[in-house]
């Protein structure tokens, strides 16, 4: 099996498990609308005070929704053997892991871009900065699945390893945080948020070519 194959293999396994377990898909999304819903009914009416948190609230809500994703990422495949199966068979763990992400962000990450604009309506956001949103999202969720998944792949196994996965994730986080939730912000002020996308633009395509394959050695470390 080539590479893409094994890229492809995994992709088609993960989708299948996902549906399979849509519980926890769903898991992950209601506690996204319920986060972001939680906001408007605290502060109340003020049109003004929603508009000016609404970018930073949804954010802060996407981004604690990937990480109540990420410590299943591995952990099913580690608990039954699969993952060692994986290993010991000699494709390409990388693809295979890259095969599992594009998987995870299509079966958590999509989701939550897909309800956001629902969400900015409760925030009073301007309809203009609705596609920043969501391409703010688009371009920053998948950073945030990377960094989790090496962070993931590093606590295999470990006790307590949710919580370590928080706190590795957190700080590295702040950064993806920061420019998703300005470039938001930016567009609704009247100003251009292109240069926050092109930091996030970066930011995925550079998480992307490195997070498999540091995923992967982790992975090998963490079972042996």
């Amino acid at each position: 099996m080539t590479a893409f194959g094994a890229f492809v293999w995994a992709l088609r396994r993960d989708l299948r498990l996902a549906v399979r377990r849509s519980a926890d898909a769903m898991n992950v999304l209601g506690f996204f609308v319920l986060a972001c819903s939680m906001f408007p009914l605290a502060i109340g009416p003020q049109r003004d005070w929603l508009q000016r948190i609404g970018p930073g609230a949804i954010w802060v809500a996407a981004l604690l929704s990937v990480m109540l994703a990420l410590p299943r990422l591995f952990e099913h495949d580690h608990a039954d053997g699969t993952l060692d199966a994986m290993i010991a068979s000699g494709q390409s763990l990388s693809s295979i892991v890259a095969g599992k992400l594009v998987a995870a962000w299509l079966a958590t990450g999509l989701p939550l871009i897909i309800i956001a604009p629902l969400l900015a309506v409760a925030f009073s956001l301007p309809a203009e900065s609705i596609p920043m949103l969501i391409g703010s999202l688009l371009l920053g969720t998948p950073v945030l699945l990377c960094i989790g998944a090496i962070a993931s792949a590093l606590t295999l196994g470990l006790k307590g390893g949710p919580t370590l996965v928080t706190m590795l994730c957190l700080p590295l986080d702040v950064p993806v945080l920061v420019f998703g939730s300005g470039a938001v912000e930016a567009q609704a002020a009247a100003l251009s948020g292109h240069a926050h996308l092109a930091l996030l633009g970066a930011g995925m395509l550079l998480s992307g070519l490195i997070a498999p394959f540091v995923a992967a050695l982790a992975l090998r470390i963490s079972v042996e």
